[in-house]
């Protein structure tokens, strides 16, 4: 896997995954005399400061080893010349899920960020190994919010929350007479013409045009509490949970530019599965390049909701309340309650 892959910036700290115990931590500095500690823990609300997991003075990056595979870790970088700062992985390193990640360090309008650990997007959560679900639940995840349809969730259930008292929240989204469950039956019997990005960007749309009841369920859900740590997810962790992803950075006054690149990370964290993907393709007699911008996160369809949110509601704020009927106060406290 590249760097750019394993590797999380915030502004001038940069966090990359070099082995399965260790991270680099990197940095720019002004004061090259200043002094630079950080510490680590498995809560980025609650880390430990009394053991540093690492001091240096005048250098511009640490190696920090022996960590457990198996957890998740949060670090703070404390520098003895201006405010610190929590940083973690964006990609939560599961075997099973390769689009499961954390919403949280991107930086809103009024310079707060987004609090790490509380809201995560992912793929879905069929193919998780036992080790996954173990890690997940040592990161307390608590809910479940489940996009998929019926039939897609009947092909390949999840496999979080284990046991009959865990949480889930089924919210089905579809656009189009097709169920998303039956896409490889219509490839193989080569229907294949509607899969097109303009199919892909009317979908998004649809998405916030006709979904309105499910994204006032949703955005309740995520402002209660006790329901975080959280993960929503669909299929293929693009789409559906990208435009839920969108709205949610969107409602925290998190930057457009900010929310196409958080969308555009999908490319990146399932290149690997599309080429299996692809080869099932390539052995029904179809070219996958013809049909790749259902399988892609196409860079058109997010910006086309963006720009629908703004034409047709003036914000998302504005769509949530006026279209999905949520209560400004609500948004208010999301706000309250993930930025820091």
């Amino acid at each position: 896997m590249t760097n750019e892959i394993n590797q999380t910036c915030l502004d001038d700290i940069c966090l990359t995954r070099t082995g399965d115990d260790s991270v680099k931590i990197s940095w720019q500095m002004r004061d090259m005399a200043a002094e630079m500690v950080v510490f680590a823990g498995e809560d980025p609300d609650d880390i430990d400061r009394r053991r540093p997991a690492a001091e240096v003075t005048g250098k511009t990056e640490v190696h920090i080893t022996g960590l457990d595979p198996d957890r998740r870790y949060y670090f703070e970088v404390v520098p003895s010349d201006g405010p610190s700062t929590i940083i973690s992985e964006r990609r939560v390193q599961l075997v099973g899920g390769v689009n499961f990640r954390d919403l949280g360090g991107y930086r809103a309008g009024d310079g707060r960020r987004v609090r790490w650990g509380k809201i995560f997007r992912s793929d879905n959560l069929g193919r998780l190994t036992d080790r996954d679900v173990v890690f997940l639940q040592k990161m307390g995840i608590r809910l479940v919010c489940d996009f998929r349809t019926p039939a897609e969730i009947e092909k390949l259930p999840d496999r979080y929350p284990p046991g009959p008292d865990g949480q889930s929240l089924r919210l089905p989204i579809r656009h189009g007479e097709s169920d998303p469950a039956d896409t490889f039956d219509r490839i193989k019997n080569g229907d294949i013409d509607w899969m097109t990005e303009d199919y892909m960007i009317k979908g998004y749309i649809k998405n916030i045009d006709h979904f309105a009841p499910v994204w006032a369920t949703f955005f309740k859900t995520i402002a209660e509490p006790s329901n975080r740590p959280l993960v929503f997810h669909c299929t293929g962790g693009k789409d559906r949970a990208g435009v839920a992803a969108a709205l949610t950075l969107l409602a925290l006054d998190v930057p457009e530019e900010t929310v196409f690149r958080d969308h555009g990370l999908s490319n990146l964290y399932i290149a690997a599965v599309l080429e299996s993907i692809y080869d099932r393709i390539r052995a029904m007699g179809v070219d996958p390049d013809r049909i790749s911008a259902y399988f892609t996160a196409p860079p058109n369809a997010i910006i086309s909701v963006l720009e629908h949110l703004r034409n047709a509601y003036g914000s998302a704020a504005n769509y949530l309340v006026s279209k999905a009927g949520l209560n400004e106060k609500l948004l208010i406290q999301l706000k309250d309650d993930l930025l820091k």
